[in-house]
């Protein structure tokens, strides 16, 4: 019996991931992630799927950024009928972020049919709609982690921590075949250790075959210890001057970091009790989640309690979001999307990124060809925003310690942990440079990395 892995999305790139897995009696898509990229290329690359979807035995979701899970409601429009397995925490997480991505998608598609309205091109449909996210909801399956399921005929899933975001998970599956077991394990994302809010990432046992992620394939982190010194640095700096410390932030996760450490910067007095924002309506529910999974907290956190400082309002309601543009600093806004890309964070950086004043901080990994990219490079004296021109002057501040992602030596370091067994491991989930960077550092293991081609199928046995 042949099995073989087909590595569709999330290769070459940071976004979309997707894989598949078959054996001569089963189809299990690893993964369903949303492809960022260029309008046409977009909805082609995410209205295709490597296999006829009603032909899945299941699908499993590693964790909710929706580049891992954000085109599962696609699979669903067309045809898919079984269960997604996913852990619990993921399952409460994707029931506001698929229906947020299903408006994003319509909102979107509004603002293009505007466009192609002037030039008298026919109208589009988006992607998905809220309601096609929201009907996809029922084939979610939860699983906890460590529990071992048969989810087809010789296939069994068991869930590790990946310690990247709350709930993520390293998919491992056991795969019964010529009278032996094949395990797969699947690290993307993989997380750093001494995250809030997320256990350090396992390393399941005897894996053949370990597909890892390389966002950071090259390079290193700052300590997360240096985070916290940081950001005070630049709350103090801007709050001297009396600006407004402007954060793109992804709903999902790095919300709740940032403010775990002003609530520590405040709690110690080693910033100004100032007013924080988090103006974003998924982030006030992802809240809410991390909220009802205090038990997976340290106990530190959950005796700090930082999500509910007095200091924080979260704003839900547009007026409410349209008066932060009125009130005068120092003030941190808190908003999505974390690549600027769309969301509430456009208006305020429409509104703040000419005034010198003001503090933009970067705290998270900004992809190719996307506004947050071009605020960070800054190799331009404007940026486009809506469509139009503006200065950018306020300062620019990267915290790139901040990033849930495992580094160039975490990931060298899991690889070294788990090559007692392994057979080799496939290296997705980074731009080329990162990707091949780190399989250069694989070298030194003795352990055989490849970097797979969109769409090339290898044959484990």
């Amino acid at each position: 019996m042949s099995i073989n892995l087909k590595f569709c999305g999330g290769v070459g790139t940071v976004s979309g991931s997707m894989h598949l897995a078959t054996t001569d009696k089963s189809a299990v898509l690893i993964d369903c992630g949303l492809f960022h990229g260029h309008r046409d290329e977009y909805y082609t690359v995410n209205s295709t799927f490597p296999i006829n979807p009603p032909d899945l035995d299941c699908c499993i979701i590693s964790h909710a950024h929706i580049d891992h899970c954000g085109n599962f409601p696609t699979l669903v429009n067309k045809g898919f009928r079984k269960k997604a397995y996913l852990t619990p925490s993921t399952t409460e997480l994707c029931h506001y972020m698929l229906p947020d991505s299903g408006h994003i998608q319509e909102e979107d598609i509004k603002y293009v049919n505007k466009i192609n309205l002037r030039r008298g091109r026919p109208p589009r449909e988006p992607l998905y709609t809220r309601y096609d996210a929201e009907n996809s909801l029922r084939y979610l399956y939860s699983l906890d982690y460590h529990k071992k399921e048969r989810v087809t005929e010789d296939m069994e899933l068991t869930f590790f921590d990946a310690g990247h975001i709350l709930g993520s998970s390293i998919p491992t599956v056991d795969i019964s075949a010529n009278g032996k077991t094949i395990r797969i394990a699947y690290a993307v994302d993989l997380g750093r250790p001494n995250l809030p809010y997320v256990g350090n990432p396992e390393i399941p046992k005897n894996i053949d075959y370990l597909i890892v992620e390389s966002t950071y394939g090259g390079r290193k982190h700052s300590p997360i210890e240096e985070t916290e010194k940081k950001l005070m640095e630049v709350v103090n700096k801007t709050v001297a001057r009396g600006g407004k410390i402007i954060v793109p932030s992804f709903a999902l996760e790095r919300t709740q970091e940032v403010i775990y450490f002003l609530s520590r910067l405040l709690r110690e007095r080693k910033i100004k009790e100032i007013p924080i924002y988090v103006d974003s309506p998924l982030a006030v529910n992802v809240t809410k989640v991390f909220e009802n999974n205090k038990d997976y907290f340290s106990k530190e956190i959950q005796d700090m309690d930082p999500l509910a400082s007095e200091n924080i309002t979260y704003i839900e309601g547009v007026e409410q979001s349209k008066q932060l543009h009125n009130k005068k600093g120092p003030m941190v806004i808190i908003s999505a999307s974390g690549t600027c890309e769309h969301g509430r964070i456009l208006h305020h950086l429409k509104n703040n990124i000419e005034k010198q004043y003001n503090t933009i901080v970067i705290v998270g990994y900004m992809p190719q060809n996307t506004l947050g990219r071009k605020i960070v490079e800054h190799d331009k004296p404007t940026v486009n925003i809506f469509g139009r021109p503006y200065k950018l002057k306020a300062e620019v501040v990267v915290v790139d310690s901040f990033s849930a992602h495992a580094d160039s030596d975490c990931l060298f370091q899991y690889v070294n942990e788990a090559r007692d067994s392994l057979e080799k491991v496939f290296i997705v989930h980074g731009e080329p440079e990162q990707s091949e960077k780190l399989k250069e550092k694989l070298v030194s293991l003795n352990v055989e990395s490849m970097i797979p081609e969109k769409n090339e199928t290898v044959c484990l046995g």
